[in-house]
């Protein structure tokens, strides 16, 4: 299968959008990192995900939804939610009682009662979303496990021959994956995210954290993922022979934010670390400098420990 790079533009979003409604798979931009679309009602589109990305099919995947009032249609919104509106669109994804008669296949929730739901706030995936007309599903566009990307050109590496298309809207803003909250049954964080749980918090007051690595009720819940090919070392600097990644002043080349900026640290993440593990080849050793537990550094590390994580 050849894999079509489509711009951005009114042209290649309209060519995105018929390759949806036809089954078939996109790589679409977001501001947080890339996704891989299909039909969240076609089981077929759903289950060539799966098949695209190499998944556990246990894992649930994300359902993309232009507004409130369409999430409104596949999920029940909690009591109280307009205390939560303001962080829509955004990076912010809910996982919610799933509405018995959503229409949704049920490879996107795990066979669960629960969605995750998230309404973005790239144009792009907007435009994307208004031009398809439903609900799109979309985890990351990167093998499953591996590295999360955040150019077109890092979909085009993992999964070039798999998919029909990538619409390319250029690097993400915020370079690490939506901030997940599960509103089931009591508030509680099930991955940090592009939203500081801090933000979270002065809205809802202290949230419990938690999540079954067994048996995800979100994305992003697996002990090893976003892995590099080699080892990963954490807080830590390069010793002779190992690849290094900075934070803050330091020797290194590649540094996600000389000035420590967690934003820019954020954006620079994932782009960082396929360079790192292009030069540290398979078997290498990456060591990266600690990161404050703070803010946009929670999600940072997280995603840090899980690239850590014996595979």
């Amino acid at each position: 299968m050849d894999t079509t790079l489509l711009s951005a533009d009114d042209a290649g979003i309209g060519a995105a959008a018929a390759i949806l409604r036809a089954g078939g798979l996109v790589g679409f931009p977001s501001e947080t990192v890339y996704g891989l679309g299909g039909d969240a009602r076609d089981d077929r589109a759903v289950a060539r995900i799966y098949e695209a990305k190499g998944r556990p099919s246990f894992n649930p995947l994300i359902v993309h939804l232009p507004d409130a009032e369409a999430v409104d249609r596949y999920a029940r919104l909690p009591k109280g939610f307009d205390r939560l509106a303001g962080f829509w669109p955004g990076p912010l994804t809910l996982v919610l009682p799933l509405r018995p008669d959503a229409g949704l296949s049920p490879l996107v929730t795990a066979g669960l009662d629960s969605v995750a739901v998230r309404v973005p706030g790239h144009p792009v995936t907007r435009a994307l979303l208004r031009a398809f007309g439903g609900p799109l599903a979309g985890p990351s566009a990167n093998p499953s496990g591996r590295i999360s990307p955040t150019r077109a050109a890092h979909v085009m590496d993992g999964l070039a021959g798999r998919i029909e298309a990538v619409l390319d809207g250029g690097p993400c803003a915020v370079g690490v994956e939506s901030t997940i909250l599960g509103l089931v049954d009591a508030p509680v964080l099930l991955r940090p995210g592009g939203i500081p749980q801090e933000a979270l918090e002065a809205i809802l007051g202290p949230l419990a954290t938690g999540g079954d690595a067994a048996k995800p009720s979100a994305p992003g819940q697996l002990l090893s993922h976003y892995a590099p090919r080699g080892r990963v070392r954490l807080e830590a600097r390069a010793a002779a022979g190992e690849v290094g990644i900075g934070f803050g002043p330091g020797p290194e080349a590649l540094n996600l934010s000389p000035s420590g900026d967690l934003v820019e640290a954020a954006a620079n993440l994932f782009h960082l670390l396929r360079a790192a593990d292009d030069l540290a080849g398979e078997g290498g050793t990456i060591a990266i400098a600690p990161v404050p537990q703070t803010g946009l550094g929670r999600a940072i590390n997280d995603r840090l420990r899980r690239a850590a994580a014996p595979r």
